[in-house]
């Protein structure tokens, strides 16, 4: 038979400090336990609201966000301050103010039948289409009597005359319209396509 060893001779003997000592300075100092300090009365949590824990940064996101948009607001009042002021202010010193460009005047457009010589070339247009008219005189060189006309409107397949050219419809403004006219009586016209 084994005989087992007594637990009460294995384990050292522990010295227990003064009950009005701390156990801290026993720990750390045995042999300075008397001059420890003493320890402090036990004394009672107080009562205090939960913590919300997590929401702080909420609140400085929210913060900064403010401070970004209320920054933005005041560069444009600044940015809109500069560029009123900078008007002004060179006005004041004696230059002269913007010049103010007015809208173009609308054209108005009239359409004007011409006759142009070569009725091949006539087939070749559509509606929509923008030419330029040419006016070749037996005396001078040829001219552009008008750039950028608009074709509204071209003779039925089978219509035109060999000979005598075919008659087209341009959309162009009234004085070019009479310059066309004029042409017309005294030159040959051809078009070319813009």
């Amino acid at each position: 038979m084994s005989v087992r060893p007594s637990t009460r001779s294995s384990l050292p003997l522990v010295r227990s400090a003064p009950p009005d000592r701390c156990d801290t300075a026993s720990r750390s100092a045995p042999d300075r336990c008397d001059t420890a300090a003493p320890c402090p009365p036990a004394r009672t949590v107080p009562p205090f609201a939960p913590l919300r824990v997590g929401r702080g940064g909420d609140r400085l996101r929210r913060a900064v966000r403010r401070r970004r948009r209320a920054g933005a607001a005041g560069l444009a009042v600044v940015a809109a301050a500069l560029a009123v002021g900078g008007t002004e202010a060179q006005a004041s010193r004696g230059g002269a103010p913007p010049a103010v460009k007015r809208p173009p005047a609308a054209v108005r457009m009239v359409s004007a039948p011409v006759r142009i010589a070569d009725a091949a070339t006539v087939r070749l247009l559509r509606p929509g289409d923008r030419v330029d008219v040419v006016a070749a005189e037996r005396t001078g060189p040829p001219r552009v009597v008008a750039t950028g006309a608009r074709v509204a409107q071209v003779p039925a397949p089978g219509h035109e005359t060999g000979e005598g050219g075919a008659l087209v419809v341009l959309s162009v403004p009234r004085d070019t319209a009479r310059t066309l006219v004029g042409a017309g009586t005294t030159a040959r016209l051809a078009v070319t396509l813009c």
